[in-house]
């Protein structure tokens, strides 16, 4: 989608952004993809109103085939994944043994192979500790980013925009609710915290749906035809601006920018989708079933408002949050949203009050108390 006209690619703006494809993942053949196509507040508006499409084809993706996979998987991480089927997906979490989350990738399973995707960058960290973890298990994980590219569609018409690909009827996410502290043996479902449904597409692949449209997993070699079968359709496309900007909004983390080497799930908004609290051992459990039964995690994600005064620029992420000058943050990722203005994710101490007079550098900023 990088060819299509307007588009400018994420590096020319920023040449140290996330955002860029493994190197690696450059020499198999991934190419970048577009911050905007020319008008990223009218992108925005499309996805947050109607349905765009948007490349997010620099994600990694991880196979993983071998008849043992869903039971692997679900010792290893931290969903429920021994009763993943056909047709399903849902989100995963690798913890450190302190309970810090490591990785974070969205799952779909066809019935032969349990596919991953995760952030650009990641790819090589989540593959190696899979293959560490092997042992005599039969799986065979494997780096499949230049077989396999992810397209969103993303907005509330996302559901019927992809029956243009054949698919219809997805299902909207089912989410379990998280119980409270020292709840009782059994009472999690013995399931995916959340389950996403997942069709295959006639072109090849699947539409899996999630929290904000559809994904698409298709093979890189079908891309142009899937996206021009979506633009003939009249679905326009959207840059990555847009969609953070979409995803800030709906405060959804992204690991590795809107967390840092202590976050633990519970921090940062990832019980419900990603952690399953009644499923037994795994690494890291301890700790979250601890922070759990407390009922405190020692920080928390909140979206912040930025006067927007000082500077237009919104702040990188990692800079410091600050009250009465002591650092009691940091800032995630920092949008310009087409309604809300100068926004950011950032994960605060538990005890800062939602009324704190807090500054990012120069500026001032207010948590959003809804």
């Amino acid at each position: 989608m990088i060819d299509i006209a307007g588009a400018v690619a994420v590096e020319s703006i920023d040449e140290a952004s996330r955002d860029q494809p493994d190197p690696a993942h450059v020499a198999a053949g991934v190419r970048p993809v577009a911050a905007h196509y020319g008008d990223p507040l009218r992108e925005q508006r499309v996805l947050d109103t109607e349905v765009g499409l948007v490349d997010r084809s620099h994600r990694g993706i991880v196979a993983v085939p071998g008849e043992e996979r869903a039971g692997w998987l679900h010792t290893i991480t931290s969903q429920h994944l021994s009763t993943l089927s056909a047709g399903e997906g849902t989100e995963l979490l690798v913890l450190s043994p302190h309970g810090h989350v490591e990785q974070h990738a969205l799952v779909a399973e066809d019935g032969e192979t349990t596919w991953l995707d995760t952030e650009p960058g990641m790819t090589d960290g989540l593959l190696a500790y899979l293959e560490k973890m092997r042992f005599f298990s039969k799986v065979d994980p494997r780096d499949a980013t230049a077989e396999r590219a992810l397209l969103s569609l993303v907005g509330p018409a996302a559901a019927e925009a992809v029956g243009t690909l054949g698919v219809t009827g997805l299902a909207a996410p089912d989410l379990l609710p998280v119980p409270g502290p020292k709840f009782a043996a059994g009472a999690v479902p013995p399931r995916a915290g959340i389950r996403y449904d997942v069709r295959p597409l006639p072109i090849g692949g699947w539409a899996r749906r999630g929290l904000l449209g559809v994904d698409l997993l298709v093979p890189r070699s079908a891309m142009e035809q899937v996206v021009a079968e979506l633009r003939g359709a009249g679905v326009p496309v959207a840059g990555l601006w847009a969609y953070e900007a979409i995803r800030v909004a709906a405060r959804q983390p992204r690991v590795g920018v809107d967390t840092d080497h202590r976050t633990i799930p519970a921090e940062v908004d990832l019980i419900g989708p990603a952690v399953h609290l009644d499923k037994g051992c795994y690494r890291g459990q301890e700790t979250v079933a601890r922070v759990h039964n407390l009922g405190r995690p020692p920080r928390r994600l909140v979206l912040l408002h930025l006067d927007g005064v000082t500077t237009d620029q919104p702040p990188t992420a990692g800079t410091p949050v600050t009250l009465d000058g002591r650092a009691v943050g940091f800032v995630g990722t920092a949008v310009l949203h087409h309604e809300l203005g100068q926004v950011a994710l950032a994960v605060l101490k538990r005890n800062v009050p939602d009324d704190a007079a807090l500054m990012i550098g120069e500026t001032a900023a207010a948590i959003d108390p809804s």
